[in-house]
């Protein structure tokens, strides 16, 4: 192995332990207490060194954001695929993406809540945000109608599914309802087809 490749291979751990830090220490004390200061003593490594992995917390946390996309990605692929039917699939998506959103708070804020430097609905979109959207366009392809634009119909089904997990975090919604909220959303998108 070249010193090269070792360098490269160190670096990449580094970056990777840092995202992990920041990942675990925002679900545990929330974002507010991920610094990079705290993050540097976390990992045992001096601010610099983070520094020269990420411009700052909002890179640390859009990193975080593009790993909690790989992680929904194949939560919803695994619900999508085992489920029967197109409803189905619909039906366990929905269940899918809420139940990740009200399990992992801290990392569901980093990638759809707070604001972070990364593209999001364009061909620029990190390989894990453009394959967790295509779960929920898989989902939802096969209910669009005639004249419908499949991508605007998934945005949509996506920020009801969004807004039942904002809500419900909040306290705006009462948890008991859960269930049935979710079959109305499902029930209208397949509606007639």
């Amino acid at each position: 192995m070249s010193i090269q490749t070792r360098k490269e291979r160190e670096r990449a751990e580094r970056e990777r332990l840092i995202v992990t830090a920041a990942r675990e220490l925002a679900e545990s004390e929330g974002w507010d207490a991920v610094t990079t200061r705290r993050l540097a003593a976390e990992i045992e490594y001096s601010q610099p060194v983070l520094y020269s992995h990420f411009k700052g917390k909002d890179a640390i946390m859009a990193a975080v954001a593009v790993q909690g996309c790989a992680d929904l990605a194949a939560e919803l692929r695994t619900a999508r695929t085992a489920a029967k039917g197109e409803r189905g699939a619909l039906a366990a998506v929905g269940e899918a993406y809420t139940s990740f959103g009200r399990r992992r708070p801290a990392l569901y804020d980093a990638m759809f809540t707070y604001r972070v430097d990364l593209p999001f609905a364009t061909p620029e979109a990190p390989e894990p945000l453009q394959q967790a959207f295509g779960e929920l366009r898989t989902a939802v392809e096969p209910f669009a109608g005639e004249g419908d634009d499949p991508g605007l119909l998934t945005e949509t089904y996506w920020a009801g599914l969004h807004g039942l997990v904002t809500l419900m975090r909040s306290g705006r919604l009462p948890e008991w309802a859960h269930q049935r909220r979710l079959e109305l959303l499902t029930g209208h998108f397949t509606a007639g087809v």
